[in-house]
Order: structure tokens, then sequence, then C-alpha cells
């Protein structure tokens, strides 16, 4: 079996950030007009969920242009500002420790990362990441075995990529929507089917490149 390398692991932590300065753009002002379709299920009253880096858009329109015709990207979330991506942590791993109270800290973290990234490595605040799924000409999502954010407790490790027991058809889904998203660059997060990124410290590791092109941000800075 593949190591599935997870975003506590030190080797995330240790990959140096050589920020490209890159602005962060909101995806629904992407040329062309409508070129990725925009989910509401994340909206924020800043509408930040709907921002990334300028070259994570770029690439993710790309990937829309590989799919088969008939399918469409849906963006669901982007940009996740570092307050709440450490409240979201924070939740989640107080929801691992507390059937487990004599986990260590470190086991509390590992445990965590698999659905929630560590707040000061995490893609999502860097721009770097979406969460995504795709859907038929008529707009309807795909299946993909689970629902978009699933953890591991509630799909019972359906949500991993690669998880064995769901269905031909979403099997098939998942390869459709991983290989237009690596050919644009993109890399997967194992734990989560829906997880994407370009340029941060993941992506780095896995594609063994010298440094990572964006850290973590505040909108608008």
């Amino acid at each position: 079996m593949t190591e599935i390398i997870l975003m506590s692991d030190p080797r995330v932590a240790a990959v140096p950030v050589h920020d490209t300065d890159e602005p962060l753009v909101d995806v629904r002002d992407a040329r062309p007009a409508g070129a990725l379709l925009v989910d509401g299920r994340k909206a924020d009253a800043t509408g930040a969920y709907a921002h990334l880096r300028a070259g994570v858009l770029d690439r993710l329109v790309k990937a829309q242009s590989l799919l088969p015709d008939g399918l469409r990207l849906l963006f669901v979330e982007g940009y996740r500002p570092p307050s709440l991506q450490r409240r979201y942590f924070e939740e989640y791993a107080a929801e691992q420790r507390a059937p487990h109270p004599d986990w260590s800290a470190d086991r509390i973290r590992a445990a965590a990362s698999r659905h929630v990234s560590p707040p000061e490595i995490a893609p999502h605040s860097a721009g770097a990441a979406v969460d995504l799924t795709a859907v038929d000409s008529e707009g309807r999502e795909l299946d993909f075995g689970t629902r978009v954010n699933a953890s591991p407790e509630e799909s019972a490790g359906a949500c991993y990529t690669g998880a064995d027991g769901i269905s031909a058809e979403a099997r098939a889904h998942r390869e459709t929507l991983g290989a237009a998203l690596t050919a644009a660059g993109l890399v997967n997060y194992p734990t989560e089917w829906w997880h994407w990124s370009y340029g941060d410290r993941y992506w780095a590791l896995t594609t063994g490149a010298p440094a990572a092109l964006y850290g973590p941000r505040e909108l608008g800075a």
C-alpha cells in the first residue's frame, strides 16, 4: 500500500516557503465568464471562501477543459482565513480527544490532520487548496461515494481517495476527476478525495519541488 503522508507529518512543516506574493483572486471573476461553477454551501460574509491564488485558479480552469464533455467542476471552498482554520482544527482535535483521553498530543494532532490541516501549514489558508466536486450537464452532483467534507468517522473511511468499498461508479468518477486535476498540476490529499492543491508545502513535498510557492496569509494582505 502506498504510504499516506498526513499534513501533521514533520516532513510537510520542514518544507521552506518562498512566497511568490501572488494575489488571492475571486474565482467568481474567472475568465472566460462562467469558467467555473461556484457552489454556495461554504459561502461567508466576506466572500473569502471564493478566493484562490491566481496560479491555482489558472490550473482549475485548465482542469475544467480536460474533463469529458458534459462534466463541470463545482468549486466548494478555497481560501480559509487562518483564524477559521485554527477553529476547525481545534474543534476536530477535541472530537478525537474525547473518546481517547489517553492519547498523546502528537497522536491527537495526527488523527485530526486526517481531516483538518494544522493551521500553521494549512493549504487553504495559503489560498493554495480547493475543495470541489463535479456535476453533469444538468447540474446534478456526481456520486463520489461520500459527500464533500465527510469525515473518516462519518464515512467509515470512504472519504479516503483510494478507499475500498465504494461503488464502481464512484470509483470511476474519482478517477476522471483526478486525471484532469493531476494533468493540470494539482495534487490530492489522499484522505479527502475532494481536496486538491498547488503551490503549498504538501504539493512541494509530493512533487519534489524545493520550496512551497504560497504560505498562509490574510485576505487583502
